[in-house]
């Protein structure tokens, strides 16, 4: 793969991808490729937060494993800041990763923050409070769902069960309450925006399922401009 983590590319900012439960992946890589296609010139990183392959139930609902790779990620993002002062960082995730932006962002000290975020289907119930990942950004957070995500967040979380330990239809599929919309809602910029699946998508190859989310046009040209569009 191509590296996105250069010296260079590091003094533009920084994008932190996270993978969904599968772990490292072609469908990680084409977001990270995505994102540079839709004109990201800064550092581009895939972390990838669970235990590995063949761990797909563990990576889903291990409480444990969430809560201390979102410390890792806090203390990473933390560590960039620290060393490129007023630089943007963004985080993208995609299905279980897009849960764990929240859970990255709520263990962020109340004196930082991250530049926005992107949650690709999130794993998680409709209900789960993103108060504090809201706060924890300038420009607030994008959420992209999918009616069509049918299998893997409509009757996969309600069998499995999301990351947040719920059995039902994800976020990712019907969005968050509106409960949880009216209470993110803080000021300015601060707020959730919500990117919903629509067929004029089907051009950038997103079909509406899981997996094609990741498409890169579809990052390139619906993702990446939303979270740099300020630059």
């Amino acid at each position: 793969m191509q590296s996105f983590n250069t010296t260079e590319r590091l003094e533009q900012g920084l994008t932190l991808v996270l993978p969904g439960i599968e772990g490292l992946s072609r469908w990680n890589r084409n977001i990270a490729h995505g994102i540079d296609r839709g004109g990201f010139r800064g550092a581009i990183e895939i972390h990838d937060w669970t235990r590995g392959k063949l761990f797909y139930l563990w990576n889903l609902r291990s409480r444990q494993r969430h809560q201390e790779q979102a410390q890792v990620l806090a203390e990473k993002i933390m560590h960039y800041q620290d060393h490129h002062p007023g630089r943007p960082v963004f985080i993208v995730g995609h299905s279980g990763g897009a849960a764990m932006i929240p859970l990255t962002l709520e263990k962020l000290p109340t004196d930082r923050s991250i530049t926005s975020a992107a949650l690709l289907v999130p794993a998680l119930s409709p209900s789960y409070s993103m108060e504090t990942a809201v706060a924890r950004t300038e420009h607030g957070l994008w959420h992209v769902t999918s009616r069509w995500d049918l299998w893997f967040l409509g009757l996969g979380t309600l069998i499995a069960g999301t990351v947040d330990g719920r059995h039902c239809i994800s976020a990712g599929n019907v969005g968050f309450s509106p409960e949880v919309m009216t209470r993110s809602h803080l000021s300015g910029k601060k707020q959730i925006h919500r990117l919903p699946y629509d067929f004029s998508m089907l051009r950038t190859g997103h079909w509406g399922g899981h997996l094609s989310v990741t498409s890169p046009q579809f990052i390139a040209e619906y993702v990446t401009p939303r979270l740099i569009g300020y630059l």
